[in-house]
């Protein structure tokens, strides 16, 4: 795809949207509706993509997309060819072929961009488009044809006089350009009286008259749906989020009632893995195999490994090793490090700490800021007492240690390998190695056999 520039428009205001949010930064399954043209054009091997904005929308978008792609600036919304025109300069002969998406249509698929960019290639035309019928929407264009079935124009929907619930073949928006034709025609299009704009969909019946232009269905008629509005944000949502998870599960996953699972773009599941009901998976979630993933689960930017179960609970940036299980009723927040093998039970939250392989906490537990050994056994009512009013500290427990019910650690504090606590202490000083503490505040027993107290 060497020979092709990618153009993205998303300049318009959005004003439907009712927003002070740009529209093109509102998300569909997790990802910024901009994100998909552009990531779709560069995994198609479009090195270069021209992104063409607005004044007011430039520092948002280009604070998302960085160094990624080129700009472009539409001063004043003058229609779509208008948006184009912006972009040309930076093209300055260097390529053969443009190809162009609106920002605001993010269910356009690989193999129809494929197809599209290959017919444009093998016809040698001026103008290729994608095309869908079937779809009602009155946003978008109709395309026109003559008695051979050739494209003699597209119908903007503001100019549209038929009746707008009757299905017909809409214009996607999606359009695949010679670059020296475009060049010549786009400066013949004429202004749109009543709006005082410029619109890409004339191009189709000045290239009419000289051949050269095509219309080409998409795939799936959806592809052609846009965004305008929060209600059809809803809709872009609801088809993406049925096509992820029919991805899923074709490619092994189980998925029992899809209809209550809400799985993002970015979200990795591995082979024979089982997502139940209730469970949201978010960002870029990586989940192993043999996994189960719920019912009411929320695992947000976490990575999973092999044969975990979560059962109703919450994580967010946390790394969960091979074997762990994790609920009902848990909070791993962010900086949450579960080493394999290790069992969080009920109500336990963990918070910017790494538990060791074989780390048990089974009830009703907080550890923030914590370095928990092997083996260790954490008793129901533990505190890691980890923020002093200013700062937050550490605890570390030892391999093998055994934490008693109802322990308060005030950080910073180590209890050693071995040691112990006993049912209620409040452990203010460091508990050395194979030693047992106990009381408030907690002291050391003699070790068996020396009648000092430590």
């Amino acid at each position: 795809m060497q020979q092709w520039v990618g153009v993205i428009l998303a300049a318009g205001d959005g004003a439907r949207m009712k927003s002070r949010i740009p529209k093109s930064l509102h998300r569909v399954c997790g990802k910024e509706l901009i994100r998909y043209p552009v990531e779709l054009l560069q995994s198609l091997g479009v090195e270069r993509v021209i992104v063409v904005v607005s004044p007011g929308n430039r520092t948002a978008i280009e604070g998302l997309l960085g160094a990624s792609v080129e700009y472009a600036v539409q001063p004043r919304p003058l229609g779509t060819a208008d948006a184009l025109a912006c972009a040309m300069p930076l093209l300055d002969g260097g390529c053969s072929h443009i190809l162009l998406q609106n920002a605001d249509a993010p269910l356009v698929q690989p193999e129809s961009l494929r197809t599209l960019a290959d017919c444009h290639l093998k016809q040698g035309n001026g103008m290729t488009f994608l095309t869908a019928e079937g779809l009602f929407t009155e946003d978008l264009g109709r395309v026109q044809r003559d008695k051979n079935g050739k494209v003699a124009g597209i119908v903007e929907a503001a100019q549209f006089t038929g009746d707008p619930g009757l299905p017909t073949e809409v214009n996607a928006g999606v359009y695949c350009f010679r670059a020296g034709w475009l060049a010549e025609k786009l400066g013949a299009l004429d202004v749109n009286p009543a709006r005082g704009e410029r619109y890409l969909t004339g191009l189709a019946a000045l290239g009419s008259r000289a051949a050269g232009v095509q219309g080409v269905p998409a795939l799936d008629p959806a592809e052609a749906f846009g965004v305008n509005n929060r209600v059809q944000l809803a809709i872009a949502e609801s088809v993406q989020r049925d096509r992820i998870l029919q991805k899923l599960m074709l490619a092994g996953v189980t998925i029992p009632n899809p209809a209550s699972v809400y799985v993002e773009a970015g979200v990795v599941v591995g082979l024979d893995s089982t997502i139940l009901p209730n469970t949201m998976l978010q960002g870029s979630t990586v989940i192993g195999e043999d996994c189960v993933i719920g019912p009411n689960s929320v695992v947000r930017d976490s990575a999973i490994g092999d044969g975990c179960r979560i059962t109703a609970s919450m994580l967010e940036e946390a790394v969960v090793g091979s074997g762990v299980d994790v609920g009902p009723f848990s909070h791993l927040r962010p900086g949450a490090h579960l080493e394999a093998g290790v069992h969080i039970g009920n109500f336990v939250e963990v918070k910017n700490s790494r538990l060791a392989s074989g780390a048990v906490s089974g009830h009703f537990s907080y550890l923030g800021d914590a370095t928990v050994g092997a083996g260790v056994n954490i008793g129901a009512g533990t505190i890691t007492c980890n923020y002093d009013g200013q700062d937050k500290l550490e605890t570390i427990i030892g391999d093998g240690a055994f934490i008693g019910c109802d322990t308060m650690l005030v950080a910073p504090v180590t209890v050693g390998a071995n040691a112990a606590t006993g049912a209620g202490a409040v452990v203010t000083r460091d508990v050395p190695q194979g030693r047992l503490a106990v009381g408030v505040p907690a002291r050391m027993l003699p070790k068996k056999g020396n009648p000092s107290t430590g």
